[in-house]
């Protein structure tokens, strides 16, 4: 049996943006997969920009809860890279129950993986459901702090 995927195992330090200066949807996509293709050097920005900008256009990938997920497939990569940002005012990123999200969740998976992504999407959907872990986050002070927040909270599941 395949150990199921933590938030952990594709979500660097590095890649926690604890101020989005994003105020629109396309805004924090930009900022969010600069940010990875900054530490990743097999990421093209643009590319990445492109495809999730291409999967908000089918469904937008803001759930309830103030929690948006984009993702996307992306070839050339051999495992799934994930990355976190915070608006403290919220965006409104055309969510189900009309809210503004302030928790962005980037996953990134390799272009012939199904079953890993979808595990770690619905993980991150039920982390992020917990008012308690979402309160945590928006009080966080640092970008360690919340990837401190999000490593303990994976852990536990």
């Amino acid at each position: 049996m395949t150990k199921d995927i933590k938030i952990v195992d594709a979500l660097k330090k590095e890649t926690v943006i604890p101020y989005l200066q994003s105020k629109t949807k396309p805004e924090v996509i930009k900022e969010i997969s600069e940010c990875v293709a900054s530490l990743y050097s097999n990421i093209n920005a643009e590319r990445l920009i492109e495809i999730l900008m291409e999967r908000e256009k089918l469904c937008s990938t803001a759930v309830d809860s103030g929690v948006a997920i984009p993702h996307g497939k992306l070839s050339g990569l051999s495992n799934i890279i994930a990355a976190f940002g915070r608006s403290l005012e919220g965006i409104d990123f055309e969510s189900l129950d009309g809210k503004s999200s302030h928790f962005f969740i980037l996953l990134i998976a390799p272009e012939n993986s199904s079953g890993a992504h979808l595990k770690l999407l619905s993980r991150i959907s039920r982390l992020f459901k917990d008012n308690e872990f979402r309160s945590r986050i928006m009080e966080a002070k640092s970008q360690d702090e919340i990837y401190e927040i999000i490593t303990e909270e994976d852990e536990r599941y």
